[in-house]
């Protein structure tokens, strides 16, 4: 009854509903579009892979990640977002995509996969735990957008 396979473009319009699904539980704005998703992961030189879980022939959930390339461990992969939707989860859609996933980055001779969890998702922080995670608390993520991202752009400094 599940099924995990590669996206195609073809499952951009789901993939969109599924990422919107997956903002609306972290209280985030979608401001990616599907033309956005369709060039930047099916085009030429994609940027992203995805594997879509289908269980029963329904979409189930999805697993979005990219190469990633820590200069002291080398080549890796980011799991940028791992979403079962919350009916599909009692049929372990997370458990089998991550799965899939490790599968990729051991056949890509990868040192592993990174992600980030969000300090108030319980749930998913004890997901990774299940699966011996190592959880890095003296990392802090760091972001440079909008006008702070034009601000430095434009200081001149380089």
């Amino acid at each position: 009854m599940l099924n995990i396979r590669q996206a195609t473009a073809e499952d951009v319009p789901t993939l969109h509903s599924l990422i919107q699904e997956m903002a609306e539980y972290e209280h985030l704005p979608l401001l990616i579009t599907e033309q956005i998703l369709t060039n930047d992961g099916f085009g030429v030189q994609a940027k992203f892979r995805v594997l879509i879980a289908e269980f029963g022939g329904n979409p189930a959930g999805y697993a979005f990640f990219f190469d990633s390339y820590p200069t002291f461990q080398g080549r890796g992969l980011f799991l940028e977002d791992l979403f079962a939707r919350p009916e599909f989860r009692k049929n372990k859609i997370g458990r089998a995509l991550f799965s899939r996933v490790a599968a990729i980055a051991i056949q890509e001779n990868c040192f592993g996969i990174m992600l980030h969890v969000l300090d108030w998702n319980e749930m998913a922080i004890q997901f990774y735990k299940k699966m011996d995670a190592t959880f890095l608390d003296n990392w802090k993520t760091v972001c440079v957008k909008g006008s702070a991202l034009r601000s430095v752009a434009h200081s001149g400094d380089y």
